[in-house]
Order: structure tokens, then C-alpha cells, then sequence
């Protein structure tokens, strides 16, 4: 409207493609790849088919959501793990972010890639658009978005086109809009047991990032939340918040109506958990002892005390401990004692 810019594009007609994918199967091609991508994050090996993301796509997991040391394989980041448990908006928003962030670095106009990104997600889901109308950097992206989902691409006996799907349409819904997010699928009961009604090798995986999985059956996985599993989780980056809020979100149908859906006595105790690691404070310092003589050593403690870095002292042993961010001046305070 501001810059006279080009018309959205119309949809092929159907006299043109072939047949095209039902809406029930445009929404499961795209929660397989969904679901292939993050899998292929938690472990390649989980993944049932292989993937061939490519060089772009794998940059961006390497920006923060994957860690590779030498000769070692790729490990999942403090990030990547708390990225595993956003909602698909929330992860599906933070991919686009750091992929326009890497297309800057390549050289790609991001303006025009944004103004793309808005433009399809405006398009109907279902509907096919040719290629043969997109630039060369607009064709890598829709190639890009076709891994993940985004869009699914077909081609004819002359013209190839791109379908969006669902997920695309997402990239104009706000990160706070609740109405996109699939149904929930776990109950937890108030002796932490959960139960997660669910067949998705995807969703048993991420269940154990924080919790203990005892076995899995068809369409059901029953686990337990452990003070093991949860301290596992908190070394890894996980927030006893963030663990709350997927168990939340993603309550089943029939105890997301209550409240709380989550009982207060898990949440609690989660919190609690997390608080026992927390316990100890770290704080860079320094130690002084062997003072001259007890007029330095109260002067010192003194100066330290007004500079507000006197952590501990023992005044019995003359000795003392001093934040780190004052030992400079402290140096220069005995120095002038001396003299």
C-alpha cells in the first residue's frame, strides 16, 4: 500500500495441475516434516527418514540450537533444548527469525524476504502457486519451507508450483494467539505420574527430556516425573517455568478444562526441585590473610565494608574475602598502607 508493490499472486487453475492434495493430507504432509526437522534436532538418528536439510537450514541450527566438537556428534544447546518445548508458533516464528538473520549475512535483502514471508502467509492453504513467478532467492526460501512444512511442492508435466499448508499461515498469527495450537495430549495425576495419550515417537521424546518414560504402547505413553529426571532437565538448561507451561499447554482435553490443569502440588514441587540447585550463589572473589598488623587489617575491613565487597571475614585470624570488582581498589588502599 506504502511502495505501489506487486499484487499477491493468483492461485493456478486447476484445468493447469494436477491432482492436489486433500486438506487432511496437506496437514499430515506437514506435521511429518514438522516433526522429521525436530527430531532430526533431538537425535539423527531418531529421524525414520532421512532428511536433507539444507546448508542455510543446517546454519541456522548451528547458530544456537546445536553444539559440534571435533569429531563428536552434534549435541542439543541450552537454547535447543528450551526450544523443544515452545509451542509451534513460538518455534516456527524463532526458525524464520534466525533464518532471515543468516540470509543478511549471505547477502540476501532481507526486505524482500519479509515482504515474501508476509505474502505467504496470506496465500490459501491448498491452493497452488507457480514457481515460475518467484525470484531466484524466493525460490531457494520455498525450498527451504518445503523441509519444514511450510509449503509442499509439486510439479507437473510443464509448470512446477508450491502448495502452502497450515503452518505457513502461522507467520501471521501473533506469538499470543492461542487459537492455532493443537490439542493437548498429557495428564499428569498428583502422584507425578503422566500419562500421555499419544502415538508420536516426537512426543515421547521430548516427554523425556524432563521426565522418566516407562514404556509405550500404540496411542499411549505412561512416565513419571522424578527429582532424577527433573535435575537431568535443569542441567541441560531446562526452567522449572518452562517445564510448567508445556505440561500446561499441552494438557488433554479433559483436565485442561479444570483448574489448575496441572496439579499445584506437581508445579510446586517442580519449583522446588529447581530451587535445591540454586541454593549456592557463585561470586568471583579474592582472599586476603596475613595481614601486618590488626590496624591494617581493620582498616582494610573497613574500606571494604564502605565500598560494599566485604563478603566474609575472620577477624580472630585476620582474614577476609572481598568481591572481585573492588580488588584493585583494595590493592591501592594497602598499598597506601604500607607507605
Amino acid at each position: 500500500m506504502i511502495s505501489g508493490g506487486i499484487l499477491p499472486r493468483e492461485p493456478m487453475p486447476q484445468s493447469v495441475t494436477a491432482r492436489l492434495p486433500t486438506s487432511e493430507e496437506l496437514d499430515a504432509y506437514a506435521h511429518e516434516q514438522w516433526e522429521c526437522f525436530l527430531l532430526q534436532l533431538i537425535s539423527s538418528g531418531q529421524a525414520e527418514k532421512s532428511t536433507s536439510f539444507s546448508s542455510s537450514m543446517m546454519r541456522i541450527f548451528q547458530r544456537g540450537l546445536l553444539r559440534q566438537r571435533d569429531k563428536e556428534a552434534p549435541r542439543l544447546t541450552e537454547s535447543g533444548f528450551q526450544f523443544l518445548l515452545m509451542d509451534t508458533n513460538a518455534q516456527l516464528w524463532y526458525i524464520i527469525r534466525e533464518y532471515i538473520s543468516n540470509s543478511e549475512e549471505q547477502g540476501v535483502d532481507q526486505a524482500d524476504l519479509i515482504a515474501f514471508l508476509l505474502e505467504l502467509s496470506f496465500h490459501t492453504p491448498g491452493e497452488a502457486y507457480s514457481l515460475d513467478t518467484l525470484t531466484d532467492d524466493q525460490t531457494t526460501m520455498i525450498k527451504d519451507l518445503a523441509d519444514l512444512g511450510l509449503v509442499k511442492l509439486q510439479k507437473g508435466r510443464k509448470e512446477s508450483w508450491f502448495i502452502p499448508t497450515k503452518l505457513a499461515t502461522n507467520l501471521s498469527v501473533s506469538l499470543t494467539d492461542s487459537s492455532s495450537r493443537k490439542q493437548g495430549f498429557v495428564v499428569v495425576e498428583t502422584n507425578f505420574r503422566m500419562y500421555a495419550y499419544s502415538s508420536s515417537k516426537l512426543h515421547c521424546e521430548i516427554l523425556r527430556l524432563f521426565a522418566r518414560v516407562e514404556y509405550q504402547l500404540p496411542n499411549l505413553i505412561v512416565g513419571a516425573i522424578t527429582k532424577e529426571s527433573l535435575y537431568n532437565a535443569f542441567e541441560n538448561g531446562i526452567t522449572a517455568g518452562q517445564i510448567v507451561t508445556f505440561l500446561q499447554q499441552n494438557a488433554h482435553p479433559r483436565v485442561a478444562e479444570k483448574l489448575p490443569s496441572v496439579p499445584e502440588n506437581v508445579t510446586d514441587q517442580i519449583r522446588l526441585w529447581e530451587t535445591d540447585l540454586n541454593r549456592v550463589e557463585m561470586t568471583p572473589a579474592h582472599f586476603y590473610d596475613e595481614f601486618p598488623s590488626r590496624d591494617v587489617f581493620e582498616a582494610a575491613s573497613d574500606f571494604a565494608r564502605m565500598h560494599n565487597g566485604l563478603l566474609w571475614e575472620d577477624a580472630k585470624k585476620m582474614r577476609m574475602v572481598v568481591k572481585a570488582e573492588i580488588h584493585m581498589l583494595m590493592r591501592e588502599h594497602l598499598r597506601g598502607q604500607n607507605k
